[in-house]
C-alpha cells in the first residue's frame, strides 16, 4: 500500500435491490466505466433500456456522496468501477394448459458504483507515447 493509494479517496454508492438480472445490467455498466460523470449521466438519460433509470439514480447518489462527504469537484469526477452481483431470485409460476405450471424466475441484482477524482494526466511529447 503506497502513499498514492491512501491519498485517493473512493466514493461509493450501493443499490441493493435492482429489479433486473446481472446479465442485462452488465453491458450498461461496462459502457459507463472510465467516463466523466456528466457524460455517463447523459448517456443513461437517453438510453432506451428500462434499467438505466435505476443505474442513473445510483450514480447520482454517488455524485451527491462525493460532493457532500468528500468535497470533491463534480467536474473532475470519473467512474472508476461499476459492477453488479446476484441478489435473491423470486420464483413464480404461470398456469399452462392441461393443469401444468411453468416456472418464472424474477432475479434481483446488487449494483455498486465507485467514483474517484481524475488526476492531472502528464502529457508525453512525441508519437506512440
Amino acid at each position: 500500500m503506497s502513499e498514492n493509494n491512501k491519498s485517493e479517496k473512493l466514493v461509493k454508492s450501493i443499490n441493493k435491490n435492482v429489479r433486473s438480472s446481472t446479465r442485462k445490467l452488465n453491458p450498461i455498466l461496462r459502457s459507463i466505466v472510465g467516463k466523466k460523470v456528466d457524460v455517463a449521466v447523459r448517456n443513461l438519460t437517453f438510453s432506451d433500456k428500462r434499467i438505466s433509470n435505476d443505474v442513473k439514480k445510483t450514480l447520482s447518489s454517488a455524485i451527491a456522496n462525493a460532493e457532500n462527504n468528500f468535497q470533491y469537484d463534480i467536474d473532475k469526477l470519473i467512474i472508476k468501477e461499476a459492477y453488479c452481483g446476484k441478489q435473491v431470485v423470486m420464483k413464480r409460476f404461470r398456469a399452462r394448459a392441461k393443469g401444468r405450471a411453468a416456472p418464472i424466475k424474477k432475479p434481483y441484482s446488487n449494483l455498486t458504483i465507485i467514483l474517484t477524482e481524475a488526476k492531472k494526466i502528464e502529457e508525453k511529447h512525441g508519437t506512440k507515447g
